[in-house]
């Protein structure tokens, strides 16, 4: 009987050392992902683009509805990052990263025109 007390205290200790090493895994991994650099500088672009855009309303270089129009198609792309990290441990690949960049790159070019 005492080895199999023995026996259940080492596997609940295992079990728990187990399930706090997650924890702190996880935690830890929330936060690189969350600044991870191509989420960074994709997210950073994004936000560039919103503040280009609504420069452009204030000095009537574009109307409230092409601003609309292209505060939405950024949406989409932050919708579409947020996907493709949520599907990657919260970080996007090199290729996702160029996409993102091209479809930024294609809002980018219809502001201010």
């Amino acid at each position: 009987m005492p080895h199999r007390n023995l026996l259940s205290a080492l596997l609940l200790s295992a079990f728990a050392a187990t399930a706090i090493g997650s924890a702190f895994a996880a935690e830890g991994d929330g936060q690189w992902a969350k600044d991870h650099p191509r989420r960074a500088q994709v997210n950073k672009r994004l936000a560039n683009q919103n503040k280009r855009i609504n420069k452009e309303v204030k000095e009537g270089e574009i109307s409230k509805a092409e601003a609309a129009k292209l505060h939405k198609e950024d949406r989409q792309i932050r919708k579409e990052e947020q996907l493709m990290a949520s599907q990657d441990g919260g970080h996007i690949t090199k290729q996702e990263q160029r996409t993102l960049n091209q479809q930024e790159n294609a809002v980018s070019k219809q502001i201010g025109k």
